[in-house]
C-alpha cells in the first residue's frame, strides 16, 4: 500500500463562507426562496440550492445545512454573502427568523483516498453514514468530489490528520473536476441555474412548490430552452493566466460565446476552468487569451437528476 493510500490532507477553505438563517420561520421562509426541498436538509443529507431572482437568474448558489432544528447554514463563496443576505433581507421581514453572517466559523476541506478515509473516518465518535456527522465540536460534511470532506466547527479540526496541507488552489482543482462552480460576486443574476448543470447535480427540485424565480427555471427546463451550459476546460501554461470573467471565444467565428467561473492550476501544468459556454451540435475550437483550450468529460451527465435519486444513492451505499 502506497503513503498516498493512507494519508488524509487538509485545506483551509476561504472559497467558502457561511449565511445563517434561524429561527422558528426559517424553513418556511428557505422554502420559498431556493430550489431545494428544505425537507431533504435533515440529519443524512445536505442539499446544494440556487437563490434566483423573479426572472429565474441565480442570486447566489449555495450547499444547506440543518446543523440543529431552526437553524441552517447556507454555505457559498465568500465574496456572495452580502449579496445573498441583502436579497433575502427583502423578503424575511414577513417571517420570525434572522440573517447572520457567520465569520467566527472555521472551514477545512479534507481530501484523502477512498482507502485513507475509511480509516479516517473509523477514528470518529460516530458513523458517517450519510452526508454528514456530528462530531461534538463541529461537523463533517461528505462533498461531491473523490474522497472529500469538509469540517465545520469553531475551532479546528481536532481529528489527527497528515500535516501536509493542499494549497487552496488544490481544493479548487478537486471542485473543478468535480464539475461544481461556486459563484462569485461577479456572476451574480447572470446565469440560470441550469446554465451551471445544477439540475444534473440534483440542486434543483421539480418537485417543491414555487419558490422566487421557480416558473422561469421550471419553463426553461421542460421546454428545453438552456442553450449554455458548464464545462470543464484545460487550458495551456500561458503568460496571461485565466481569471474568473475572462471569456471564452469561438476560435472559428472569434465570437464570445462562454464565460469562465472557476480557475485552478493544472497538477502538472496549464489551468483548469469551468465556464458557461454556448452550445452546438458541433462545438467549435474554443479558446481564451488567444490559446485554445480543450474540453475535459465531466464526472456525470448533463441531464435531470432529482434530489431524492441522490439521496436514495447515498442511502444504498451508507
Amino acid at each position: 500500500m502506497s503513503e498516498a493510500d493512507t494519508v488524509a490532507v487538509t485545506a483551509p477553505l476561504e472559497s467558502f463562507a457561511i449565511l445563517e438563517v434561524a429561527g422558528k420561520d426559517a424553513e418556511r421562509f428557505l422554502q420559498g426562496q431556493c430550489t431545494a426541498q428544505l425537507a431533504h436538509a435533515n440529519d443524512a443529507f445536505a442539499p446544494l440550492a440556487a437563490f434566483c431572482t423573479p426572472k429565474g437568474r441565480m442570486v447566489a448558489n449555495t450547499r444547506i445545512f440543518r446543523p440543529e432544528p431552526e437553524r441552517y447554514w447556507l454555505i457559498m463563496h465568500p465574496s456572495i454573502v452580502d449579496v445573498l443576505e441583502q436579497h433575502l433581507r427583502k423578503y424575511i421581514v414577513f417571517y420570525k427568523a434572522t440573517l447572520t453572517v457567520r465569520t467566527d466559523i472555521i472551514l477545512q476541506g479534507i481530501h484523502a483516498s477512498s482507502t485513507a478515509l475509511t480509516a479516517y473516518t473509523a477514528a470518529l465518535p460516530a458513523t458517517l453514514a450519510g452526508a454528514w456527522v456530528n462530531c461534538g465540536t463541529g461537523y463533517l460534511l461528505r462533498v461531491e468530489g473523490e474522497a472529500c470532506l469538509v469540517w465545520i466547527g469553531t475551532s479546528e479540526c481536532p481529528y489527527r490528520v497528515d500535516s501536509s496541507t493542499l494549497a487552496q488552489g488544490d481544493w479548487q482543482r478537486l471542485q473543478i473536476d468535480a464539475g461544481i462552480a461556486w459563484l462569485q460576486a461577479s456572476q451574480s443574476d447572470a446565469w440560470l441555474p441550469q446554465m451551471i448543470n445544477w439540475e444534473a447535480l440534483g440542486g434543483i427540485s421539480f418537485k417543491k412548490g414555487c419558490y422566487t424565480g421557480q416558473e422561469v427555471v421550471a419553463r426553461a427546463h421542460f421546454r428545453g430552452q438552456v442553450k449554455r451550459r458548464l464545462m470543464h476546460l484545460c487550458a495551456a501554461d500561458t503568460l496571461e493566466a485565466p481569471c474568473v470573467g475572462d471569456s471564452v471565444i469561438d476560435s472559428t467565428s472569434e465570437r464570445d460565446i462562454g464565460t469562465i467561473l472557476a480557475v485552478a492550476p493544472s497538477v502538472s501544468e496549464g489551468w483548469e476552468l469551468l465556464a458557461v459556454v454556448s452550445q452546438k451540435e458541433e462545438m467549435p475550437a474554443l479558446s481564451v487569451h488567444g490559446d485554445i483550450v480543450t474540453a475535459v468529460a465531466l464526472p456525470y451527465a448533463i441531464e435531470r437528476r432529482d434530489p431524492e435519486e441522490l439521496i436514495a444513492s447515498i442511502a444504498a451505499t451508507a
